[in-house]
């Protein structure tokens, strides 16, 4: 069912102060970028021998209660690892019927990408995403 690493995101309250640090860090500029009223509220760079993602997500945009969002109990950061799916309503489903809970429920990102997320019996949050990016990494490897 999990496909590969597709997106590790991780939250700031500061998005533009982390795409800097992370530039700095990794050496390159992030590729893609959503702006909400003019700043930026994700972005996103490709690292890596197989251009993985690493996103970062204004805080505002974590699901409550969760990843030390403003609204739940303010305690630390986290990251949300999305695992590509060929279809991820199926998958959610299936998460859940092994006794997994629901962290986020099934939401289009965009054209091309859909997430969602679980926390496993165990505490973690699992994602699983159908990520068109994945796709196109795999066909231009002849995969």
């Amino acid at each position: 069912m999990l496909r590969g690493l597709t997106t590790v995101t991780f939250f700031a309250d500061d998005v533009a102060a982390a795409r800097d640090w992370y530039a700095g860090l990794l050496g390159v500029e992030p590729y893609f970028v959503r702006p909400v009223a003019g700043a930026p509220a994700y972005v996103e760079f490709r690292i890596g021998d197989y251009q993985h993602e690493l996103g970062i997500a204004d805080r505002r945009f974590a699901v409550p209660g969760r990843l030390g969002d403003s609204e739940g109990d303010g305690e630390g950061g986290g990251a949300v690892v999305y695992w590509h799916v060929d279809e991820v309503q199926a998958a959610f489903e299936r998460l859940l019927s092994l006794g997994a809970t629901v962290h986020e429920k099934p939401v289009e990102r965009g054209p091309g990408f859909v997430t969602a997320s679980v926390v496993d019996p165990f505490g973690n949050v699992l994602g699983v995403m159908h990520n068109r990016h994945y796709l196109d990494v795999l066909a231009s490897a002849g995969r």
